[in-house]
């Protein structure tokens, strides 16, 4: 399923082609939400009813959606389903990398299990100098990254080559630069652009609804609405460091069997991070997001 607005679906079948479905009353009974992403089980229709005049111009058909089909993630925010990749992508400038966001989507990928590419974008805006101070302030982190440019041209082959035959999805603050990437791999997607408010210091909101699109070169982009918040809902505290891959080699060589990384003496991810063996900012935001898991639980009882 491609695109879901106002009731109707549009889903794809195995070659491609268009059907504007609704849900089986059924479904609605069971309370089975629909999401952009989502693989159904459909049957087309011939009524041209509820098919608007350009989408029937475009080849499309009508269809009934009869069942949801197992799902291999699922994402609230944004509100996509079976993703393979996460496409993180932050400007250097206009508006200002946000890295605990950051961090807190890296998160929603890895429980996700999802791939992570991180695209620093709006190179153009900066100096080398601000280039190198940025990578060696990605140091020992933990995930692949590009220094992208629509407007130069900078990194576009690189990020079209990620993109290749995969399921992706584009996130992170308004403004960054996202739907203007998209445009840049793939111009015929012609999307919405939007400049930053000077007041607010942000971008703001172009686009308006999650929408799975097709590249030329094989797979499909999620491009969606900017955000600046994601929350934890259903995390436990005893969860959060397996969410943070760069702390895999440690585990097991702390002093204490259950170490939380943060007071107790002999912690081997404490000591790394002091070393410079794990980026220190990385570290902060998952000391800060553990005591944030903890407050939370403390006010639940």
């Amino acid at each position: 399923m491609v695109r879901a607005t106002g009731g109707f679906f549009t889903v794809l079948d195995e070659q491609g082609r268009a059907y504007i479905c609704h849900a089986r009353g059924k479904m609605k009974l069971q309370k089975a939400s629909l999401l952009v992403g989502d693989r159904v089980r459909f049957c087309p229709g011939t009524k041209e009813n509820g098919v608007s005049a350009g989408e029937a111009a475009r080849g499309c058909r009508e269809g009934l959606i009869e069942a949801l089909l197992p799902r291999g993630n699922c994402l609230t925010r944004p509100p996509v389903a079976n993703v393979e990749q996460l496409v993180l992508v932050l400007a250097l400038r206009d508006p200002d990398p946000d890295w605990q966001l950051a961090s807190r989507l890296l998160l929603m990928a890895e429980r996700e299990r999802m791939e992570a590419l991180l695209c620093l974008n709006k190179v153009d805006l900066v100096g080398p100098a601000e280039i190198d101070a940025a990578a060696r302030f990605l140091d020992h982190f933990p995930y692949p990254y590009l220094f992208t440019s629509a407007k130069a041209g900078k990194g576009i082959a690189g990020l079209e080559a990620r993109l290749r035959g995969c399921h992706s999805v584009f996130a992170g603050p308004s403004g960054a630069g996202k739907s203007t990437l998209l445009n840049a791999v793939e111009p015929g997607l012609v999307l919405k652009t939007g400049a930053i408010s000077a007041k607010a210091g942000r971008g703001r909101h172009t686009t308006r609804l999650a929408e799975l699109l097709p590249l030329p070169q094989g797979g499909m982009v999620v491009d969606t609405p900017g955000f600046s918040r994601v929350d934890f809902a259903g995390l436990e505290p005893e969860q959060l460091e397996r969410l943070f891959p760069e702390l895999d080699p440690y585990r097991g060589r702390c002093s204490f069997r259950n170490c939380t990384h943060l007071p107790e003496p002999g912690c081997a991810v404490r000591d790394a991070a002091a070393a410079g063996e794990i980026n220190p900012w990385r570290y902060q935001h998952y000391r800060c997001f553990l005591q944030e898991l903890i407050d939370r639980r403390k006010d639940q009882r």
